[in-house]
């Protein structure tokens, strides 16, 4: 009975203050500090994409950087916002997506030999990358997209192999980071990050 008793959440009487690791609403401040980071983070990598990059080498707008940003810059002091797991969390799982890709068989990746159940690839990559990054400690949850991408993204995404993991991927969290240590660290009351390793 206990097991559906913690589907309830917690109600009145049930968790503790902070057991789940909720977070205060933010004030104005916060709000719009956040909303600069986003708009900045976003803003770059976007910017890199269009204007930067060559045609044909990989560098698109992948829709992980959005979760991403949403951690980096509206809730810069989480465990899951930090450095390593944007960084590690985003490359060990595109890694993660592009091998099962290329030996679950995804029809059009380079190296793929077989054909699995389509439900099969993006199921294994998404639990293969979570499992990865519990042990290396860099759960970012925007990582699991990031391998999920690896396995059903465009015919574009799935040709680049495993310079996915370099560009787009590692370059656009990089240059997330960037702005996060940037914008993040102007107002007083914050701080980026909260440990580097």
């Amino acid at each position: 009975m206990d097991y559906f008793r913690k589907m309830c959440g917690c109600g009145r009487d049930g968790c503790r203050p902070g057991l789940l690791g909720l977070l205060p609403r933010p004030d104005v401040s916060e709000t719009l500090w956040s909303f600069i980071g986003a708009l900045c983070g976003i803003g770059v990598v976007a910017w890199l994409c269009d204007r930067v990059a060559a045609p044909g080498d990989g560098f698109v707008l992948i829709g992980s950087f959005g979760a991403s940003a949403v951690l980096a810059y509206g809730a810069p002091g989480a465990p899951f916002s930090q450095p390593r797991n944007l960084l590690g969390g985003h490359v060990l799982s595109a890694l993660v997506g592009v091998f099962v890709g290329r030996n679950l068989g995804v029809p059009g990746m380079p190296g793929a030999e077989t054909a699995a159940a389509a439900w099969l690839a993006p199921a294994v990559a998404v639990a293969a990358a979570i499992a990865l990054m519990h042990l290396t400690d860099t759960l970012h949850p925007p990582g699991g997209a990031t391998a999920l991408i690896a396995v059903t993204g465009s015919p574009q995404i799935q040709a680049l192999g495993y310079k996915y993991a370099v560009v787009p991927v590692a370059a656009g969290a990089a240059a997330l980071l960037v702005v996060a240590l940037l914008v993040n660290n102007i107002p007083r009351g914050r701080r980026y990050p909260r440990h580097w390793w």
